[in-house]
């Protein structure tokens, strides 16, 4: 599926199941707040008509006593029939009171109450001071039902309060839970795509860095997004074309050194047999020429050899050997192989830096430490100085070798690198190199994924290698 599948497409599904994940989260907590306003408010409201309900009726129980006794002392139809009108009032409240829970043996006591009441007020004139003492108590007593009904009332408040406190809690902590939940998925599926997508990535990285190490006999085939696998294609034919273009070139350098070296060995053959006489016996300017010939095809055979050395070690540039070393016991090594050439100019040589544990080729790397510093011993005046410095930098290794002589020439700093140049500033009465051991030094770096640079700040001739993924984890 994934092979007709981009990577982008991939980054939206992903993107898009987060946020449909956190979405859900979002919705879920606005639908839980939502319902926990409403009840909230409905509790409220509950409350405020059991407390408007408890005081209606201790109003309505006042507004009957009232109406009562006078109904009792005048016999007054008016005032019996507001008795009356509260007494219903008071019945409907208390049968409000009823459905919000009120217990029924208040609610009938209550109304026993109101019985024993309104069976007292109808009587002969004579018997009035009586009733309206017994109304009296009566009324007393049924003060007392509505405290116990107000009570009851608080007490339903307070349940309801206490029962909605600990919805709260309860709804606060599945709310909680479910967030961070989602917040916990979220993260393990970022890491779980991130992952899943970012491998065929480092496939890519590790091919990109192989190609630039010269690794051309490894295979690239990138599994993944569509995208990416074409990608991996591209990064294939290109790896196709580098072998081919290396397998030409080396071909064409060893056919070019054999057909130059047959015909000049016979050239200096026969230059040998004219200055040994074998032609007839020769003048002093014959002589002068046939040394001019014999130098220019010995400095011939010299510059062909150095091809071939070149081109050998571009090859072996692509074949790296990795293992654990100890930079700084390679660089010592080297120091000490060559303390015969330092010794002889009464040269003092520094190395600073702490050991560095790395994964390179060394074989390779310490060819190229060689080649500097016998660079560096080359130009170095008699009694200089050269530093080795050895330093680690983030997930890189740096390696400064800088000597005291005359430096390299601004005009030849752009091609100090170039296989078989030789800069102006030659140290005097010494032999010329070839021009190639820079240029070792540069392929067998690049291979390794570095690089390595002529810096401006130094007295004399400054070089760092750059060697990036070395460090050993």
């Amino acid at each position: 599926m994934l092979k007709h599948v981009s990577f982008r497409q991939l980054l939206v599904v992903a993107f898009l199941l987060i946020a449909a994940l956190l979405a859900a989260a979002s919705l879920r907590a606005l639908f839980t707040l939502e319902q926990l306003t409403l009840q909230s408010r409905d509790s409220a409201a509950r409350a405020l008509d059991l407390s408007a309900a408890a005081q209606s009726l201790t109003e309505r129980s006042v507004a009957m006593e009232r109406t009562a006794r006078q109904s009792v002392v005048l016999a007054d139809r008016l005032l019996r029939r507001r008795f009356d009108e509260a007494a219903a009032d008071g019945k409907t409240v208390l049968a409000r009171l009823a459905t919000q829970g009120v217990s029924q043996a208040l609610v009938n006591d209550w109304k026993d109450r109101l019985k024993t009441i309104t069976a007292l007020l109808a009587g002969p004139p004579d018997t009035a001071l009586d009733r309206d003492r017994q109304v009296a108590h009566e009324f007393r007593e049924l003060d007392l039902v509505n405290a116990a009904i107000a009570q009851q009332v608080r007490q339903t408040i307070a349940a309801q309060n206490t029962s909605l406190q600990e919805t709260l809690e309860t709804r606060s902590r599945q709310l909680t839970q479910q967030v961070i939940s989602a917040i916990v998925l979220a993260v393990l599926l970022a890491l779980a795509f991130g992952i899943w997508l970012t491998r065929p990535l480092r496939r890519l990285e590790k091919a990109i860095i192989g190609l630039g190490e010269n690794r051309l006999d490894e295979a690239i085939a990138i599994a993944g997004p569509a995208d990416l696998q074409l990608v991996g294609q591209r990064l294939e034919w290109l790896r196709l074309r580098l072998v081919e273009l290396d397998a030409d070139k080396s071909r064409f350098l060893r056919h070019v050194s054999h057909e130059l070296k047959t015909p000049l060995a016979s050239l200096r053959e026969g230059v040998s047999l004219l200055e040994d006489g074998v032609a007839g016996e020769l003048s002093d300017n014959q002589r002068e020429v046939a040394k001019i010939l014999r130098h220019n095809t010995g400095v011939l055979q010299g510059q062909i050899e150095d091809l071939l050395r070149f081109n050998a070690a571009a090859f072996e540039a692509r074949q790296l050997r990795r293992e654990k070393t100890n930079l700084r016991q390679l660089i010592e090594e080297q120091v000490e192989s060559q303390r015969l050439q330092w010794r002889a100019r009464e040269l003092q040589i520094s190395v600073e830096g702490l050991a560095v544990q790395a994964e390179v080729d060394r074989d390779k790397l310490g060819t190229v430490i060689a080649n500097l510093l016998s660079n560096a011993i080359h130009f170095s005046p008699v009694q200089g100085r050269i530093q080795i410095k050895l330093s680690r930098l983030a997930d890189n290794v740096h390696i400064d070798v800088g000597d005291e002589g005359p430096g390299i020439a601004a005009a030849d700093r752009t091609r100090v690198f170039e296989p078989f140049y030789r800069g102006e500033r030659q140290p005097p009465q010494t032999v010329r190199g070839s021009g190639i051991g820079l240029s070792i030094v540069q392929e067998y770096v690049a291979a390794h994924g570095g690089r390595v640079l002529l810096l401006p700040d130094h007295p004399g001739a400054h070089f760092r290698i750059e060697l990036p993924h070395a460090l050993k984890p």
